[in-house]
């Protein structure tokens, strides 16, 4: 009879990067990061296949280099980061094919949960000059705000959009084995 030992691994915030973009006005994309997160993987296989994933972004880290954007992106308007101080995701990463896998979870923005599928590349694993053991991922996908809540937005005089519904995800994750 086999045991199966789970590995902890948690997100190393300091090599990590949230991004996000959305268009605006169809003309051009507005890039943000969110600046705060947490989160851990759990696995009981080397190669992750089948891992648990645990994420949380702070709402009032938002950073799109435009403080009067950030400061409405948290009001009601949008986040409501003072009613909805986080952005959680949980889910399973699933190996597809080599180094090629996706995210299958739950996400949930503004009290708001949804099932989303991101597409990960792993890096592979690496031990660092200081003996810690390390894992890397990038991240990708799409969801559509207005799912979320999120349905601010206004017309420019031609009758287009000011913000797009689509945002896309971009997220480099370094773990560190706990």
């Amino acid at each position: 009879m086999s045991t199966l030992t789970t590995t902890k691994w948690a997100i190393d915030t300091t090599h990590t990067e949230v991004q996000f973009k959305v268009k605006h006005l169809v003309i051009s994309t507005v890039t943000g990061f969110f600046k705060k997160f947490s989160g851990s993987v759990e696995s009981e296989t080397e190669d992750f296949d089948g891992a648990d994933v645990s994420f949380s972004l702070d709402v009032n880290s938002i950073d799109t280099n435009q403080p009067d954007r950030d400061t409405h992106l948290k009001s009601a308007d949008f986040f409501a980061a003072d009613q909805y101080p986080t952005i959680d995701f949980t889910g399973t990463l699933k190996k597809v094919t080599g180094s090629e896998y996706k995210v299958d979870g739950a996400l949930t923005i503004r009290g708001t949960t949804k099932a989303v599928v991101l597409n990960a590349e792993f890096g592979g694993i690496m031990v660092d000059p200081w003996g810690n053991t390390k894992a890397g991922f990038e991240i990708n996908g799409k969801i559509n705000r207005k799912e979320f809540g999120l349905n601010w937005n206004a017309l420019t005089e031609a009758g287009g959009l000011v913000v797009s519904e689509d945002v896309k995800l971009h997220i480099n994750v370094e773990l560190a084995k706990g």
